[in-house]
């Protein structure tokens, strides 16, 4: 059975909502609780349409319909029950009042993240799907960055799904001079799956996951203490003793949830983001900067970062992956010898760090390629692996100096789903 924590309606100052970034509960009998809104909810309207919306196409007035479309709480419940998952999202005064904050003051926000949203949403699922999780914890991203890779938090926190560097480095992604493998969507996506599939198997219970992927397992742990609730703890049973950010955490995923499966009732289309249509990853040979490949691949700067976000100083060391543009890929390929010859925009190129990390980076490979797969020989004279767990099609990909488009060609794949013990042709 859904439970409702019962609060009085939420009390806005509406010019000072995003400056203050609380939203103030009413309780009754005089009393108030400011309640900390999310990383995600918080970022401008022109940030988000500076990094991502293709201004040349956008029409303005034309892509979010302004008008106020709201519906009786009866409409919004039998919207929430129609989203298939076995995360439990009811609908109260704390939800209710963060969804008409996403279909209201937040509309042209919304449609900029929709219009990412095609970009980020395959790898997002991809991940989860890898773990077994709820495939909705795809917008969880939605609340910790606005889908944004580069954000970081007043915290430290960083991209996508705003891992801290300590929990990061548990869940395998690299951090150093050069790289920020937080900010990588696909290594992140798999790094946050696993994390979340951790705080299930340690609450049993979504809400009480989701809320500890916010403000720490022991944070959860001991608010369960403090509220007595020992043997059958939800989210709602001990919202009134989590911290105030947590406390809009999960209302603010429920939110998310219906607004990007409910936008068109609300008069919000996406606008065209600048993030390409279709992509795919080459490991590089040569140390690269981003200016070099701009110059031969007909791709701009911007767009390298954007797809990129990882490559701290728009550097990208060798034996590490490169995101392009699908078109630029045979260009990429073609002329890697010639890219990596062009003299960097700013006349320098470096020698001594890139000698470094590639030595290590080759250390690394080997000790994975000998770990993680076996390589025999197949009928046709080409190359199998066995797939082992926690290998995708990218990491293999990477670790063999091809492509991901290449990998599926050869072995007649409509999808990136693999499975371990099974045989893969890399060659």
């Amino acid at each position: 059975m859904k439970r409702f924590f019962v609060l009085a309606c939420f009390v806005f100052v509406s010019d000072a909502f995003f400056a203050q970034n609380l939203v103030t509960v009413d309780e009754g009998d005089g009393k108030t609780e400011d309640i900390a809104l999310p990383e995600g909810m918080v970022v401008s309207e022109e940030e988000l349409m500076d990094d991502y919306v293709n201004k040349e196409n956008l029409k303005p007035g034309t892509s979010v319909n302004i008008r106020d479309l709201s519906y009786d709480d009866s409409v919004i419940v039998s919207r929430l029950s129609r989203i298939p998952t076995t995360i439990e999202m009811p609908l109260n005064n704390v939800t209710r009042k963060f969804i008409d904050t996403y279909s209201g003051k937040m509309k042209r926000s919304v449609a900029v993240m929709l219009g990412s949203s095609n970009f980020y949403m395959p790898i997002f699922e991809e991940a989860l799907e890898h773990y077994g999780l709820p495939l909705e914890l795809k917008y969880l991203p939605v609340i910790e960055s606005a889908l944004r890779p580069a954000a970081t938090s007043r915290v430290g926190a960083a991209g996508l799904w705003q891992f801290m560097i300590n929990t990061g480095k548990k869940y395998g992604l690299e951090v150093n001079t050069l790289v920020d493998e937080r900010r990588d969507p696909v290594k992140a996506s798999y790094a946050a799956a696993h994390y979340l599939s951790d705080l299930y198997a340690m609450f049993n219970d979504w809400g009480l996951a989701i809320a500890a992927y916010n403000c720490g397992e022991g944070n959860v742990q001991r608010a369960i203490l403090r509220s007595g609730k020992t043997d059958n703890a939800d989210y709602w049973s001990i919202y009134g003793m989590l911290p105030k950010e947590t406390r809009g955490y999960v209302p603010a995923f429920i939110a998310a949830n219906y607004i990007m499966n409910y936008y068109c009732e609300h008069g919000i289309a996406p606008y065209e983001t600048s993030l390409p249509q279709e992509s795919d990853t080459v490991v590089v040979n040569n140390e690269v900067r981003f200016s070099q490949i701009a110059s031969v691949c007909n791709v701009t700067i911007d767009e390298l970062r954007a797809i990129n976000p990882q490559y701290r100083r728009d550097i990208v060391p060798v034996g590490y992956a490169l995101r392009l543009p699908s078109s630029a890929i045979e260009s990429y390929i073609n002329n890697e010898i010639a890219i990596a010859s062009v003299t960097p925009s700013d006349g320098t190129i470096r020698r001594t760090v890139t000698q470094d990390v590639a030595e290590t980076n080759k250390s690394k490979n080997r000790s994975r390629s000998s770990k993680r797969s076996r390589s025999t020989s197949s009928a046709q004279g080409g190359t199998q692996i066995t797939i082992k767990k926690g290998d995708t099609l990218s990491d293999i990909a990477k670790r063999y100096g091809t492509t991901v488009s290449k990998l599926k060609t050869l072995n007649g794949m409509s999808n990136n789903n693999i499975r371990a013990g099974k045989k893969l042709r890399v060659k």
